[in-house]
């Protein structure tokens, strides 16, 4: 990209927002999480805002140790098409298991909401990290595939995916009513994959959309993580606890796309972060205070036993240290669980206070406090290189995300920093990402 580089934004959409407690403030609208005017509405603000995308998260089994708010939640791809119909600019990106799909019915989803919305839509990749095994019984499974096994799924699944949606090129419906051509047979194409978890024909039954394929993300942290990221997708997810974290880690995944044929500006890195704002630091301070005040215990508890699984953490208080905790390893988010650890390691919290740091919601002190401290933050993280753009996962909706959008993206476009328009019709080009090439048309070209 030659022009200056600009913040990405991603709204994540989840109910009344990501803090456990959201759903009890006075003013929250309970039933939101299952309401498609409200997260059309949410994504309003933030296309208002000028995000680049509405992001939505998903589980595949009922689970006490999330969100009670979001054990009753919308399939992900038929709320982004909603989503879509409600918009004009902004991208809609949903979350999908390569654990727990099919390659072909995921293709033909995307890509059907990807014309839908002209060029819009982004898929989520995750492999499904779950601890319990409840998502494995499920889909007549006894257990949740191991973590590295996940990953060698997910690397076929990917590549299958990418192959469907390269199926037909751009311009081979020709549709010739004095012919009777409906298409050009030349340029349709069999896949034909034999892999070791999947063979898959092909072609797909839908056209290629207006941005060539939709957006990947992808937010896996562990080294095979990092490399499926490096090798296909487009844009990354992270939750790095300090600003150390996420330098070290942009640096580190920049780095691994050489060995792809990629660049640098290839791929997207975008930290999670859930901003606080008042007017003053007080007022910020009293807001998350208030959010504190309505969070249940044992519900926190479940919450943080989430990220490690393999301990109950109801046993315990608040007020336990969390070196006292017998800490397990677990087979599902190595990342999560290593960062847990690493803090445990670095800083004496009680349990309570881990919570705090976990939970994403105030995690990082810089985050809460006045517009202009929340975007000196945001400025230093883009432009020291901790990241390309931040998942915005506002701890309560609307009003953390109209405080924002009203309070401290002003900000940031009189700095130079943030677009004040958008630059184009697609995500990619929203996302500075280059049009997606039919990989046959290439070979046409001779281009490889």
């Amino acid at each position: 990209m030659s022009e200056q580089r600009k913040i990405k934004f991603a709204l994540y959409i989840v109910g009344t927002g990501m803090h456990i407690s959201s759903w009890r403030l006075p003013q929250a609208q309970a039933d939101a999480s299952i309401n498609v005017q409200f997260y059309q509405n949410i994504a309003q603000i933030a296309e208002y805002g000028k995000f680049d995308a509405a992001f939505i998260a998903d589980s595949l089994a009922i689970d006490d140790t999330s969100h009670s708010q979001i054990l009753n939640r919308f399939d992900p791809v038929v709320l982004i098409t909603a989503i879509a119909q409600a918009t004009k600019k902004i991208g809609v990106v949903a979350t999908a298991s390569t654990t727990y799909n099919e390659t072909f019915n995921l293709a033909r989803q995307f890509a059907s909401v990807d014309i839908i919305s002209q060029g819009r839509a982004g898929w989520n990749l995750v492999t499904t990290a779950d601890a319990t095994g409840k998502t494995a019984l499920n889909f007549s499974r006894k257990q949740n595939v191991k973590h590295d096994d996940r990953y060698k799924i997910a690397e076929e699944f990917v590549d299958v995916v990418k192959g469907l949606w390269d199926s037909w090129e751009d311009d081979a419906f020709i549709r010739n009513k004095e012919t009777g051509a409906f298409y050009d047979k030349s340029k349709v194409h069999d896949l034909n994959y034999e892999g070791t978890y999947f063979q898959v024909k092909g072609p797909l039954n839908i056209a290629r959309s207006p941005q060539g394929q939709p957006v990947i993300f992808q937010a896996g942290s562990s080294v095979p993580g990092q490399r499926l990221a490096a090798r296909t997708a487009d844009a990354v997810f992270c939750h790095k606890k300090s600003f150390e974290d996420a330098q070290q880690f942009y640096r580190t995944l920049k780095a691994q796309l050489a060995a792809f044929g990629r660049s640098k500006n290839d791929l997207v890195i975008m930290e999670g972060i859930s901003p606080i704002i008042g007017r003053t630091q007080e007022e910020a301070d009293e807001k998350l205070d208030q959010l504190n005040h309505y969070t249940i215990q044992e519900q926190a508890l479940k919450f943080l036993s989430g990220y490690v699984g393999n301990v109950d953490l109801t046993r315990y208080s608040l007020d336990t240290k969390a070196s006292e905790v017998a800490w397990k390893p677990v087979d599902s988010i190595q990342s999560d669980f290593e960062t847990i650890q690493k803090i445990i390691q670095e800083e004496d919290l009680t349990v309570g206070e881990l919570y705090q740091r976990v939970s994403n919601v105030a995690s990082d002190r810089s985050f809460v406090g006045t517009p202009e401290k929340v975007a000196n933050t945001i400025e230093k993280w883009f432009t020291e290189k901790a990241a390309d753009g931040f998942i915005f996962i506002p701890p309560v909706l609307p009003n953390s995300l109209t405080d924002f959008v009203e309070q401290v993206v002003p900000i940031l476009q009189e700095r130079g920093l943030y677009r004040t328009e958008y630059e184009g019709a697609t995500l990619r080009e929203n996302l500075g990402l280059s049009f997606a090439e039919n990989r046959y048309t290439l070979g046409r070209q001779g281009v490889r």
